[in-house]
């Protein structure tokens, strides 16, 4: 399952990652190649974005169900493809060093099934490690971006 995982230390505490993280309106225009989302519940959205995969330009739908809130640390997700044969997983994990640092992971299992898959599969090994990587940055610059660290 091609996968990926990205860390970044931040200079804010755990509470303030987890009231950002906990809502996926924060989150979701984040995604590298966002388009848009829908809130379809508290736990279950569907998020449209243009991916680049090889030298492919494919406008993805995914429906994404949190599998897990446990506050003040850990959000789970699965993911499945709409318009395409995708599905995985990912999360969000934060872990607090001090008061005032936290650690924050992000992971990302996407996989390829039905006829294309052995196709994609291979160029999905090096487009999922990117977009967990971006996605994470991305989610850490916002929240520096929301509490600027003075001194």
């Amino acid at each position: 399952m091609p996968s990926g995982t990205h860390e970044v230390q931040l200079n804010l505490s755990i509470d303030s990652i987890w009231n950002f993280i906990s809502e996926m309106n924060n989150w979701a225009p984040l995604v590298p190649g966002y388009i848009e989302h829908q809130i379809l519940s508290e736990t279950q959205s569907t998020w449209k974005f243009k991916g680049d995969i090889g030298i492919m330009q494919k406008k993805v739908s995914l429906q994404i169900d949190i599998t897990k809130w446990q506050e003040p640390d850990l959000v789970t997700f699965d993911l499945k493809g709409l318009n395409e044969n995708f599905a995985g997983n990912g999360y969000f994990k934060a872990e607090a060093i001090s008061d005032t640092q936290t650690k924050m992971t992000g992971n990302l299992d996407i996989t390829a099934a039905g006829m294309m898959g052995p196709m994609i599969n291979p160029i999905l090994k090096s487009f999922v490690p990117k977009t967990a990587t971006e996605l994470t940055d991305n989610i850490a610059n916002k929240l520096k971006e929301l509490h600027p660290v003075t001194k």
